[in-house]
């Protein structure tokens, strides 16, 4: 049942009740995100260009907003599209706007740069992946309870699973090669973390999908598995997949936008590799509109602009719907969002046109690169004394930590919640001779 009272229970049951407090679990949810350090801290958190080149293009706050309002705008439409079905499934804005709000708060400094360097330190520990790192924050690591971190309702942290198993089950280990002799060899294509959860916070999983049969619970867990890259796992739930698309199409195309206004792509490549495709697709008003759109987006005039890509985000959000996939005997799984037909491939366009045009570029390559160096050089310097460099709280942490792999996750909680800059500053301080400024504490 979807709206069966043990999907908005929490692990912690709050005793004292506050008067007047007429939110619903959800409201209670997005208020506890929107509080927390991890979500503040993504303002400082590069989105898709490195932190400082602007002041003008997202970050990880702004896109996880932009994703919010997306997400909002899918469950509106959907509730009037779907209606019954909408009702049936509970399909609720505030949840699915808590949803958006925090699927990116596990992320660390610089990007996929600071991922494949914890990922790298920590592939003998269990490795790490800014999802499986989110849902641990929610989890564990926020302080809104003793150990159960923003102790959410379950339902709500269901849907922040997008990928409902282990790290270590998910790994091939054909893809990661022996260690290099300095860390400046390390090759990011073959230390992509594969998308999963850590092994460690299996008890919190386990919490979550209790409700499902055991039929339901195995299925879900279920992955694919390639020779030339790591396993991926298949299904996810009716939440997760409005918030994933409401993410897809935000970055897809509020970030193209930074793209086209930093001049970091050319109206020639865009009428190629987006606009003669999307022709071909036939798809209803796009692929009419889209000659008047590209005329728009790189106008001189910011309306203009702002006006294609409020109408482009209009276009995606109006082509999806709900349906069924016969596979699970609960709906929150059975049931997902997805595009119409060929909206999916249309939208795939935009996500590898900003991959390929501004992510790969040589510039923002060498900036990833460089955050990368900066974390796996704090890592190695914490591990190396944890006692003498580590601040207090963390210290007192690592030192409770009963095994090397759990020490090891301490390291990584730490400096993955750092900023982009104060990861920069930290390493300064400790690595070049001239700095002599004293940083802040931080707790992740």
């Amino acid at each position: 049942m979807t709206h069966s009272n043990e999907w908005t229970e929490r692990r912690l049951t709050r005793l004292e009740k506050r008067d007047g407090d007429h939110r619903n679990a959800y409201q209670r949810d997005k208020a506890r995100i929107m509080h927390s350090a991890a979500f503040r801290r993504l303002q400082a958190k590069t989105q898709v260009l490195g932190i400082g080149i602007s002041d003008f293009y997202r970050t990880r706050l702004t896109h996880s907003l932009e994703a919010a309002q997306i997400g909002t705008g899918i469950a509106a439409q959907l509730t009037q599209k779907q209606a019954e079905l909408s009702a049936q499934l509970g399909i609720d804005e505030h949840l699915i706007e808590s949803l958006c709000l925090a699927h990116d708060i596990g992320h660390p400094p610089f990007g996929h740069g600071g991922e494949i360097a914890l990922h790298y330190m920590m592939h003998e520990h269990g490795g790490f992946e800014g999802n499986g790192q989110t849902f641990r924050i929610l989890t564990k690591l926020e302080t809104y309870s003793p150990s159960d971190g923003m102790n959410l309702a379950r339902r709500t942290l269901l849907g922040l699973i997008k990928y409902p198993n282990y790290i270590d089950l998910l790994t091939n280990h054909h893809l990661e090669t022996e260690k290099p002799e300095s860390h400046r060899l390390v090759k990011s294509k073959q230390w992509h973390p594969p998308k999963g959860l850590y092994l460690c916070d299996k008890n919190a999983f386990d919490w979550v999908v209790a409700p499902l049969s055991s039929n339901d619970q195995q299925r879900f867990s279920e992955f694919s598995v390639g020779d030339d890259r790591h396993s991926k796992t298949r299904y996810k739930s009716i939440d997760c997949s409005i918030m994933e698309l409401a993410d897809d199409i935000a970055y897809a195309i509020h970030d193209l936008e930074d793209a086209i206004v930093m001049s970091m792509v050319t109206r020639d490549s865009f009428e190629v590799e987006i606009v003669a495709p999307i022709k071909t697709l036939e798809l209803p008003w796009l692929s009419v509109q889209i000659d008047v759109l590209t005329d728009n987006l790189f106008s001189a005039a910011p309306y203009e602009r702002k006006n294609a890509i409020g109408a482009l985000v209009n276009c995606f959000i109006t082509a999806i719907s709900i349906e069924k996939q016969d596979l699970f005997e609960s709906e929150l799984i059975d049931y997902n969002a997805q595009f119409a037909e060929n909206y999916q491939i249309a939208l795939g366009l935009f996500k590898s046109f900003v991959f390929n045009y501004v992510i790969r570029k040589p510039e923002l390559q060498l900036l990833e690169y460089k955050g990368q160096q900066i974390v796996m050089a704090l890592f190695e310097a914490f591990s190396s004394e944890p006692e003498r460099l580590l601040p207090t709280n963390t210290a007192k942490r690592w030192l409770e930590a009963d095994s090397d792999i759990s020490k090891h996750r301490v390291l990584a909680d730490y400096i993955s919640g750092m900023t982009d800059e104060y990861a920069t500053r930290l390493y300064n301080h400790l690595f070049l001779p001239k700095s002599n400024a004293v940083t802040d504490s931080l707790t992740p």
